[in-house]
This record gives structure tokens, C-alpha cells and sequence, in this order.
């Protein structure tokens, strides 16, 4: 389906992408995933209802409302852009009327990710590139210090993933790769169109 077509389906506006460029260097400019890519994953990657997604820097909230469309999942969106934290809340809003789901399922933060508090619950944690290394590092800590509290299966999905991300969980933490998601049409021209799929080695306690 393409793009215009999944969020007339949805009823909400995620199509559009950030002009120019940022005015920090931490921070990336927003650009949705493609939902031809979220197909594709969502074949191969289950979730439950149990679980709990995170998607830092959400945008205008595609990937959330999204994953809870296929799933019934309970699902957050952390944005520091208030623009767009504004439109993800509107999206959420007209999603939930069109589909009459249970809204209180997506909750949206504005906030950045480094302050975002983790939620014991939360065990999906997705990232489209959307901050620099240093960043990524703080949040990776911040689920790793959750897990401490309460141990339990945590994941995260890396969209078009950096190689300073993936540098570091190799070799800085006990992720480990379960599962490459090739983009198929879009891979072929661009090595970068997939889905990395790491999962942290639990310990007994």
C-alpha cells in the first residue's frame, strides 16, 4: 500500500518530512519510516499485547499508531519537537476515533530521549537513527539500568542503523544481533534499508 493510502486507512498525517536540518548536532532531522518497510518487519517480528514499544523520536507518531493498528499493543512515542509532539497527539486523537480503539494504549512524550524515564514495562525500543551516538549511548543505559530493577526480554529494532550504534552495542554492551530485516525493493539500491533486530542477554537472578 503506499504511503498516502495507509494514513488515509489510519486517518492520520505522518507522510511529510522535516525541512532542513536541525540546529543541534545530537539530533537528526525527522523523516517516517517507509510503511513498505513496516510491512515487511511486522512479518517477520511479532508483538503481543503484553509487550510495550517505545519509538524515540516518534515524529508525527506513524511507527506507534502503526505497531497498535496491527497488534493492540501498548505503545509510546518520545519527541522533543513540540510541532511534531502536537501532530502525533492530533493523529493519535483522530486514530482513536476512527478506529475506536483504546486509546489510553498510546501515550506520546515530550521530552528528550535521554530523559524519557523507562518504564519497567517497556521491552521494544525503536530507533530510526534519530540522535548521535552520544545519545544513543545514554538511552542504551537508561534500558540497561531499567532492567537492572526488573529483569526481563528487552529488544531493540535499529531502522537504517548507524555503524557508530551498532560499533557500540557490539562491543560496549551485552546486545547481541538476532535478526537482519532486508527491505526487499528498496535493499537492493541501499545497503542501509533494514532492520536490525538486537536482543539483550538476559542474566539469572
Amino acid at each position: 500500500m503506499a504511503e498516502k493510502t495507509y494514513d488515509r486507512l489510519l486517518d492520520i498525517d505522518t507522510d511529510d518530512e522535516q525541512k532542513g536540518f536541525h540546529k543541534s548536532f545530537h539530533y537528526h532531522r525527522y523523516e517516517p519510516t517507509p510503511y513498505q518497510g513496516l510491512e515487511q518487519l511486522f512479518q517477520h517480528y511479532k508483538l503481543t499485547e503484553s509487550d510495550r514499544l517505545v519509538d524515540f523520536g516518534c515524529g508525527k507518531g506513524r511507527l506507534p499508531i502503526f505497531v497498535h493498528y496491527l497488534f493492540h499493543t501498548s505503545v509510546v512515542g518520545v519527541e522533543m519537537d513540540h510541532l511534531f509532539y502536537e501532530n502525533a497527539v492530533k493523529n493519535r486523537t483522530s486514530y482513536i476515533a476512527k478506529t475506536k480503539r483504546n486509546g489510553n494504549q498510546i501515550i506520546f512524550h515530550h521530552c528528550l530521549a535521554e530523559e524519557y524515564p523507562i518504564n519497567q514495562a517497556d521491552n521494544c525500543f525503536y530507533f530510526f537513527n534519530p540522535f548521535s551516538v552520544q545519545i544513543f549511548m545514554k538511552v542504551v543505559r537508561n534500558i540497561l539500568k531499567s532492567v537492572e530493577k526488573r529483569n526481563r526480554n528487552v529488544e531493540l529494532i535499529l531502522y537504517y542503523a548507524a555503524e557508530d550504534y551498532l560499533y557500540y552495542l557490539d562491543n560496549q554492551t551485552s546486545f547481541v544481533l538476532k535478526e537482519e530485516v532486508k527491505i526487499n525493493g528498496l535493499y537492493e539500491h541501499n545497503a542501509n534499508e533494514r532492520f536490525l533486530i538486537y536482543q539483550l542477554e538476559r542474566y539469572e537472578v
